[in-house]
């Protein structure tokens, strides 16, 4: 057994000899470097996940729809984000490449030149995602009985994409940076100062109105706020390395510019097939009724237990692999990735135990509704076996992308998330009459199918020779 394991994480077995640029550092040296780096951006991602839920849990003792108006928001406003994304997945990449290439001149400037575009972007797409809020939502299975809900909610939402975008752009560079303590800390104040406002708002508490849908919507305004404000902060200080306080460097320049491109370009074409995709994949859901989507909306947010840890682990793979290219050393950049997996794959054993064990308690925060309780019960068994393939898969992914191989990652977006999967939703939940259990399987399906294209490609090391 221990041979086995040994095997299994032992970072002597991860490359290859003739892929081996010099020493290798301990075992020991690399699972720390990893974890200094992982637990920050994965303590992050989970603590905003769990608040992500008690907001769910908030809005739900507004009434049962309330639940599924503010859930239908969930994608639309994931793809008005898209460009912003895509832009902040180049600006990690670079930020990373340059840290690891010694030049933090360049990669401050690279920050504030990716500042201007995001602020563009924000203000434009905000404009647009208000303008049309109706026909958005309606075309993402809204029905007559949330729609007003809904694009209330939306629109007041839509109003912190300037605060929003600009924040995130800023966490990204951190992020690249390896200064995932800082992005920390910024993800999980803001996410607290929702929280606080959704308990202030909705029901109208020490004085303050109740405001119901709205105030959660404004709690998330404030929030996106609250992110601004600290990660300008973060990047003012003297202290800072990517202090941004100076007229230069806000010129823009062609190789910046074309490094956002070559890799925000295949980001952004991952973000529009995978925010089409799960567009595509709610509406399914919608198809079945209210109380299919809100059983639906209350699984997925205790799919983001699993997804908040595989976020993290992509963040830190992606920072990892981008700055051990920049320091010419891919065998590295390897084992971090592979690094970064094995410690997925020890999280996804034991979330597959508590959701397997735990799964009636975890809906019952949500609903006391017998018949979401045991519909929901079934879908968390499938997640069960989804976190394996969805953590694993997530963190190769974010290897891909630190290196530049954003490309890539999108047309496997296109395959399993655009078509794949909202595909074989329908197939089986219509023509197959399994409902809402064949919907979770074709999930399952699309995570596997990720994991095995992302995987193949990350064991060719073809990625490991992208410039930026």
């Amino acid at each position: 057994m221990t041979t086995f394991l040994n095997k299994i994480y032992s970072c002597d077995h991860m490359v290859k000899d003739s892929m081996r640029v010099g020493d290798i550092p301990p075992s020991r040296a690399i699972y720390r470097r990893t974890l200094n780096m992982a637990v920050p951006a994965t303590t992050e991602t989970v603590l905003v996940g769990i608040m992500g839920m008690i907001d769910t849990i908030m809005v739900g003792t507004i009434s049962f729809a309330a639940i599924a108006a503010v859930g239908i928001t969930n994608q639309p406003r994931f793809l008005v984000l898209s460009m912003i994304v895509a832009l902040n997945v180049g600006v990690t990449a670079i930020v990373a490449r340059r840290k690891g290439e010694g030049d933090m001149l360049s990669a401050r400037s690279s920050l504030k030149q990716a500042i201007l575009v995001s602020f563009a972007l924000s203000l434009l797409i905000g404009v647009l995602a208000y303008t049309f809020a109706h026909p958005l939502l309606s075309f993402a299975g809204a029905g007559d009985d949330i729609i007003d809900d809904s694009v209330m909610f939306f629109r007041i939402t839509m109003l912190s994409v300037p605060f929003a975008g600009l924040g995130m752009t800023i966490i990204a560079a951190q992020r690249g940076a390896g200064n995932t303590r800082i992005s920390m800390w910024v993800n999980i104040t803001s996410g607290v100062v929702k929280v606080l406002f959704n308990f202030l708002l909705i029901g109208g508490r020490l004085g303050f109105p109740q405001l119901g849908i709205r105030g959660a919507a404004i709690a998330t305004v404030i929030g996106s706020a609250v992110t601004l404000i600290m990660s300008v902060y973060s990047v003012s200080g003297r202290s800072s390395e990517l202090n941004i306080m100076s007229f230069r460097g806000w010129m823009f320049n062609k190789q910046t510019l074309r490094g956002f491109t070559n890799v925000g370009s295949g980001a952004l074409v991952e973000q529009l097939f995978m925010r089409f995709g799960f567009f595509m994949f709610v509406r399914v859901v919608a198809g079945l009724g209210t109380m299919a989507l809100v059983t639906h909306q209350i699984c997925m947010n205790i799919v983001m237990l699993s997804f908040c840890f595989a976020e993290g682990l992509g963040i830190a793979s992606s920072a990892l692999v981008g700055q051990n290219l920049g320091a010419k050393r891919p065998d590295m950049a390897m084992i971090y990735g592979k690094v970064c997996q094995r410690i997925g794959l020890t999280l996804s054993t034991l979330m597959s135990f508590v959701f397997v064990f735990g799964r009636r308690g975890l809906i019952r925060m949500f609903t006391s509704e017998e018949e979401i309780i045991t519909t929901g019960s079934y879908l968390i068994l499938i997640l069960a076996v989804i976190t394996f393939a969805q953590i694993s898969q997530f963190v190769i992914s974010g290897a891909l992308r630190g290196a530049g191989d954003s490309k890539y990652v999108a047309f496997v977006a296109l395959v399993t998330i655009g078509i794949l999967r909202p595909g074989l939703a329908w197939v089986f939940a219509f023509p197959l009459g399994m409902g809402l259990i064949g919907i979770w399987i074709a999930f399952l399906v699309d995570q596997m199918a990720r994991l095995t294209l992302n995987y193949v490609r990350f064991s060719k090391a073809k990625w490991t020779k992208i410039r930026l």
